[in-house]
């Protein structure tokens, strides 16, 4: 498992999802997870520190966690299967652990909220394409050009033209 940040959060308004990128911070990997318009909207407000006049779905799961005293240990991108991320919340509650299945973008909505550590298991990293250099600022904005005119189809059968 290595752990990971976001590297970007872009809207894609020909398809209306948006795009979030994490990255392997030791491993120079990029990992683009396409999610829904709701989920990319409530990370892009909590990113921007924006504050709502009522809570959205995400900030009341926050404030039952907070109300239960569960307390949020990490968020893992745990497995990619059929083009579909999975993610699993790692919790603590009355001093058990727990993991609890999650769709990556509502766990990350969450993450970022309670600013629990990110982590990408090495099963996911292992289907992404490696960066064999620093990624520069071009690299990434080269790679988020790209993405805003590729389908998530297209993108997973280019890496497995690549297998």
């Amino acid at each position: 498992m290595k752990k990971a940040k976001i590297n970007s959060l872009m809207l894609i308004p020909q398809i209306g999802q948006y795009v979030i990128v994490l990255e392997a911070i030791e491993d120079a990997r990029l990992v683009p997870i396409w999610i829904g318009a709701s989920e990319g909207s409530s990370i892009a407000l909590q990113l921007q520190g924006a504050e709502l006049p009522r809570p959205i779905t995400h900030d009341l799961i926050v404030n039952l966690f907070k109300l239960f005293e569960v307390k949020l240990n990490k968020v893992i991108v745990s497995d990619l299967k059929d083009n579909t991320y999975f993610a699993i919340l790692e919790v603590e509650a009355n001093g058990k652990r727990f993991e609890i299945d999650s769709r990556p973008s509502d766990a990350i909505a969450i993450a970022v909220r309670m600013q629990t550590p990110l982590f990408i298991d090495e099963k996911v990293l292992e289907k992404c394409p490696k960066i064999e250099r620093p990624i520069s600022e071009e690299d990434v904005e080269k790679f988020r050009k790209d993405l805003q005119n590729i389908s998530p189809e297209e993108f997973f059968k280019k890496l497995e033209d690549k297998d």
